[in-house]
């Protein structure tokens, strides 16, 4: 089984990993072509494009002319370690020992608008490049049409050594747009998470984001190889709902805190 997340916005360069293994992304050559490209875009237009304040622009215009190749544990961190946010906020890394992130670097993959397909032990240096940007490129318009199918490819080699090949999605709809499930060599389960209050269900992003992080600890920390055993996932008080789910897409919800 293969679990899919986003990235976050928020990243920590400063506290250090809890693991001394690393490894290389494997499309670094294309994050290459992508830092060209952003290389040529002044802070004022960055700002425009990105919908982000003046100092963030400043950031990360910064960002792209320090980044540098090749990547070594005193320029970049591991992916799992920088990402913050409330995603990552659910996954207890600090109880993790090396046998977890090593299941995880096997079962747990990242999307990334720079980077592509992550694995959790990949090394990244500090940026800022949301997959809906609309960066032109040499392969289209955006990040979608630059990925292409790549990010997919790296999908159905990473399922093909599944004991089940099975994606289990906890990515955002943003971020999953960069895979092509039609493509996909396995099945495809969707995940939502979901709260109940005055009668009605409805996703609360920011505690569909930290949920969608507490399954994939979950999955890692239990071994977890059979979809049908996820069912039993009730951490934060989420519960499957059999009414709300199918075969493609399964619901978790709870009382809303």
């Amino acid at each position: 089984m293969l679990i899919t997340l986003s990235p976050s916005k928020g990243q920590d360069f400063e506290e250090p990993s809890l693991s001394k293994k690393y490894s290389k992304p494997a499309d670094l050559k294309d994050s290459e072509l992508l830092i060209k490209e952003l290389r040529k875009i002044k802070s004022k237009e960055l700002q425009e494009m990105m919908t982000v304040s003046e100092n963030i622009a400043d950031l990360n215009v910064e960002r792209y002319k320090t980044f540098q190749t090749p990547f070594t544990t005193k320029n970049a961190k591991q992916a799992i370690f920088a990402f913050k946010g409330d995603v990552y906020g659910g996954l207890d890394l600090a109880s993790f020992d090396e046998d977890d992130f090593s299941y995880a670097q096997d079962h747990l993959r990242i999307l990334s608008g720079l980077y592509g397909c992550l694995r959790p032990l990949d090394l990244i240096q500090p940026y800022r490049l949301e997959m809906k940007t609309k960066l032109k490129n040499a392969r289209g318009d955006n990040l979608y049409q630059f990925w292409d199918d790549r990010i997919t490819k790296s999908l159905n080699k990473e399922l093909k050594k599944q004991q089940e090949p099975v994606l289990v999605n906890l990515a955002s709809n943003e971020y999953f747009k960069s895979v092509k499930p039609k493509l996909l060599e396995g099945r495809l389960l969707n995940i939502n998470f979901k709260e109940t209050k005055a009668g009605k269900t409805r996703v609360v992003a920011i505690f569909a984001k930290r949920a969608r992080g507490m399954m994939a600890d979950y999955i890692i920390r239990n071994r977890i190889e059979k979809p049908e055993d996820l069912k039993k996932f009730k951490l934060g008080g989420y519960k499957f709902d059999k009414n709300m789910s199918d075969d493609k897409q399964w619901t978790f919800k709870r009382p809303q805190p």
